[in-house]
């Protein structure tokens, strides 16, 4: 793609008033030129300097000295953008910053829009569309998996792997096409076994990818962890105790929690997020009624239920309670912990007890859940809870070379891709002519496209749509 763009666009690539310095990037074919007008070298002009080089310099606002700087110069197409670009590193003052801005203002620059320079880095052919979304992941990550998910998808690693299917799709379209071709001689370039198998493999690495988005969603927004249980089992005593904040009220009275509350926390490098709900109950109150129906909500969407009990309940309350709650829980794809609370309340022997009856209803669901004692009011347990949730998580970290996929809008053309796929080898198995078989063919190389950027349908709104949540300057 050739960048349409004819001006010159300024933005803070930095948080003005933090650190001790800030960066102003510009970029566009005046960029020197505007440059030159507002900043004077202290040595040759900007317009004359090499690539690659740094500078200092000297800006003035009505002939006095405003700030000294740093001018960083970046020549086309060997930048971020593929445009001339400078970076001005001025003092972190957002008073200077948006001075010098001004000035660029009146030498002729724009303000850029979120996510501009980034998109025409796309435009410049300096990164493909699953690169380029990558970078706001990038700026995002707070943990060392969520980091390594999207630095590996900006170096291309994502976008190598769509590349060779697309390259295999390329071949396999081209073969049908060219049968079509020669559909009087009834010539057949493809043979449909080895297009069959070919097809199979590509679907199956297709499928594997989009699988992945399970994990990736989960590295990026952090696992979902839904602490869950009866009213006054101490859910938000825990999730108080496990954030180091007093973030959900806590009070003796029964149904306090009416709606749900979210915080994360950063274990070992995986982000989870932490889901304190309505206690579960009978109840005649409408808005804590609408809590607990919100309540199973979350439950069918956490990766992981922390299911509270307290400690005191008698051994009929305990197993009534894990009846409701695993009711909503589905043993076969969601983690279960059972949290005995309030363990300091009790003798060890109670608490023999109650874990006897506990582990006999969970043998009853073969299944084994994690039972741990705890008492959140006082932190006990906690260190072993945190690090049972760390372990049963841990392959989000533990393979360095995996690709996710993180972006829900190529989870869905990875979808796509792979129903045409689907489509295609019933065809061909069903001896459909060729032209219907391209036409399947098409439909998921389209796809494949609509991940990299290649033949964008209306790619103005939809270029519109991926860089407008990307940080201005960036």
């Amino acid at each position: 793609m050739i960048n349409s763009y004819q001006d010159t666009i300024v933005a803070p690539a930095t948080t003005p008033g933090t650190g001790a310095i800030s960066i102003i990037r510009i970029s566009g074919p005046e960029t020197f030129r505007i440059t030159d007008a507002v900043v004077r070298l202290k040595s040759g002009t900007v317009s004359g300097a090499e690539a690659y080089t740094i500078h200092f310099g000297e800006v003035f606002l009505e002939e006095k000295l405003l700030d000294e700087v740093l001018v960083s110069v970046f020549r086309a197409p060997h930048s971020y953008t593929g445009e001339d670009s400078v970076e001005i590193s001025t003092h972190a003052s957002a008073y200077i910053v948006n001075e010098v801005i001004g000035l660029l203002f009146k030498a002729g620059a724009r303000f850029a829009e979120p996510g501009e320079f980034t998109r025409r880095a796309f435009l410049n052919g300096k990164m493909d569309l699953a690169q380029a979304e990558a970078v706001a992941d990038v700026i995002a990550s707070s943990t060392a998996a969520s980091h390594r998910v999207a630095m590996n998808q900006l170096k291309g690693g994502f976008s190598a792997q769509l590349a060779s299917l697309r390259s295999q799709l390329l071949e396999m379209a081209s073969l049908l096409e060219l049968e079509l071709d020669f559909s009087e001689e009834e010539v057949e370039f493809a043979d449909r076994k080895q297009l069959l198998a070919l097809l199979e493999e590509t679907q199956k690495h297709v499928d594997e990818l989009a699988a992945s988005f399970h994990q990736g969603n989960m590295i990026k927004n952090g696992v979902p962890v839904a602490i869950v249980g009866p009213a006054n089992a101490g859910k938000s005593t825990l999730l108080n105790a496990l954030i180091g904040e007093e973030r959900a009220i806590v009070t003796d009275i029964p149904g306090t929690t009416r709606d749900t509350i979210e915080e994360t926390m950063n274990l070992g490098g995986i982000l989870f997020r932490f889901i304190d709900t309505a206690g579960i109950r009978e109840s005649s109150d409408t808005v804590e009624k609408m809590g607990i129906n919100r309540t199973f909500r979350k439950i069918s969407e956490a990766e992981i239920v922390l299911c509270m009990l307290d400690a005191q309940s008698a051994g009929s309350d305990l197993l009534n309670n894990l009846e409701v709650l695993f009711r909503h829980v589905d043993t076969a794809s969601q983690k279960v912990f059972v949290l005995l609370n309030k363990a300091d309340q009790i003798t060890p022997e109670e608490i023999n007890k109650n874990v006897s009856v506990i582990n006999k209803f969970v043998l009853s669901f073969d299944y084994k859940a994690k039972l741990i004692s705890v008492a959140a009011k006082v932190g006990k347990g906690l260190p072993e809870l945190k690090e049972a949730l760390y372990q049963a998580e841990i392959d989000l970290i533990s393979n360095e070379d995996s690709t996710f996929v993180t972006n829900v809008r190529h989870f869905e053309a990875l979808q796509n891709a792979s129903s045409a796929l689907s489509d295609c080898r019933t065809s061909l198995s069903r001896g459909i002519p060729s032209d219907l078989v391209a036409e399947d063919l098409r439909r998921a190389l389209s796809a494949i496209n609509a991940i990299l950027g290649t033949d964008l349908l209306d790619p103005e709104t939809i270029l519109h749509n991926i860089f407008q949540n990307h940080c201005i300057g960036k």
